[in-house]
This record gives C-alpha cells, structure tokens and sequence, in this order.
C-alpha cells in the first residue's frame, strides 16, 4: 500500500507534525512555510505541532515563519511548538509565537535571546554603512517589541535582558512567560500497598503445594517409613542393606 512506502517527513506532515531543526535561511523558511500552508489547505482548524531545534537563524527568513504562524493563528488554527533542544535567536521568538497554553519544552532545552546583526557581510561607503546600522537598530526594537507581546515582559526589561545573550532553562523560560509548561515523565504507575491483586488459580493436574505447605521429609522420617530402605554410602561402592 501507498502507507508503506511514504517518507518520514511526508508521515509526519500527515499526523500535522512537522520538525524544524536546521539553521533557518531563505530556503529552509521557503520550505517551512510551504508545509505550513499545506498543512492550512488540508484543514484551518486541526491543530499543527512543531518541534524545534533551532540553532540560530536570519532575521528576514525567521520572521516571515513568525508572520505565518501568526497568520494561522489568526485563522483559528492552533499551533503548538515544543523545544526539544536549543532555539537560539529567532528560534527562540517562533518557539514563543505558538498558541498561549501550547508552547512546550524538554526539561533539558535551552533558550538563547540575542540581538540580532547583519544577515552577512556588508560592505560600501561609510554612509551606506551607517545606513545599514540604522536599520538593524530599528529591527532590534521591532524584534523586542514582539518578544514582549510573546512573553508579557515590558519593552524596558527585554531591552536591557538584551544588551547580552541572555540564556533561559526551560523552567526559567517559563517563569518569563516565553513558554507554557515543561514536558516532564510521567511517573511509574505502581500498584497501591492496601489494594489485593488477584494473581489468578495455578492450571495444574495435581494439587498446587506451595511453599511452607507439607515439608519433605527428613532422611529419618524416610527410614522409619521405610526400615529395610537400601542406602547408598558411595557412589562407587553397591548398595548397602541395613538391619
């Protein structure tokens, strides 16, 4: 059937499910955001979930997949987003851009917010140059303008958690207000001490002796049993016969 030759990704995408764990360039946002309105064409009301384990990414590719999953949102389509490593930079902002109540991490993930900088190399006059600064200042404050809608935090506090990498745990992402919940184990689920467990009836021929229950005899009990019993005092050595 079709079911057992489908890649890993095209099954995923079929459960709603797509993994983004590369570095986010114009190509990799191209290919996210395709999947992600394939996934709105096949149904705007079924939740989408997405696991991250973003490394870091450039500005204009990581908030055009901000812009869509805002977009879907919007629509009424819930998205969830679990951190099951490192999201660093935009990484970061898409993992808290999913829907209030459904951005989730791995006890052991990490959160890296940072001020972003030039997308590559930038060369040209002095001017140019200063023009180039100008407008990643100005990105710098709509990307903190949008982690403080993300998180709750005023603008004055994400500006001056961001004059350094500023890392979060999952639990300190939480307290933030970036994420919602730590995914942790569930505990074992153990039988309660005063409930009596039924262990079933023993399928057996003969009567089921259990431990305690009609000891063998000893060797003395055997003889007085059995007076003219023969005993073997050695292996090598035939049967003795005793009185």
């Amino acid at each position: 059937t079709y079911d057992q030759f489908i890649g890993l990704k095209s099954r995923q995408l079929k459960d709603r499910k797509l993994w983004i764990a590369q570095y986010i360039d114009e190509e990799a946002s191209n290919s996210i955001i395709s999947s992600l309105l394939y996934l709105q064409s096949e149904s705007d009301k079924e939740d989408i979930k997405l696991y991250l384990n973003i490394p870091g990414a450039n500005l204009r590719p990581a908030l055009a997949i901000y812009d869509a999953l805002s977009e879907l949102k919007a629509d009424g389509c819930k998205i969830s987003t679990t951190n099951i490593a490192l999201c660093a930079g935009m990484g970061a902002l898409i993992a808290g851009a999913g829907t209030k109540g459904m951005r989730y991490s791995l006890p052991n993930a990490r959160y890296l917010l940072q001020k972003t900088g030039m997308d590559g190399v930038f060369q040209g006059q002095a001017t140019d140059i200063a023009l180039e600064v100008r407008n990643i200042k100005k990105w710098n404050e709509k990307i903190n303008l949008e982690i403080s809608k993300v998180t709750g935090q005023s603008t004055e506090r994400i500006n001056e958690d961001l004059k350094r990498d500023f890392y979060l745990s999952s639990e300190e992402a939480v307290r933030y207000g970036l994420i919602d919940e730590v995914l942790l184990p569930m505990p074992n689920k153990r039988q309660p001490p005063s409930e009596v467990v039924d262990l079933g009836s023993f399928q057996s021929g003969d009567e089921q002796k259990y431990q305690g229950e009609n000891p063998p005899p000893t060797e003395q009990e055997q003889q007085q049993q059995n007076p003219g019993m023969m005993k073997r005092n050695d292996d090598d050595e035939p049967p003795v016969g005793k009185a």
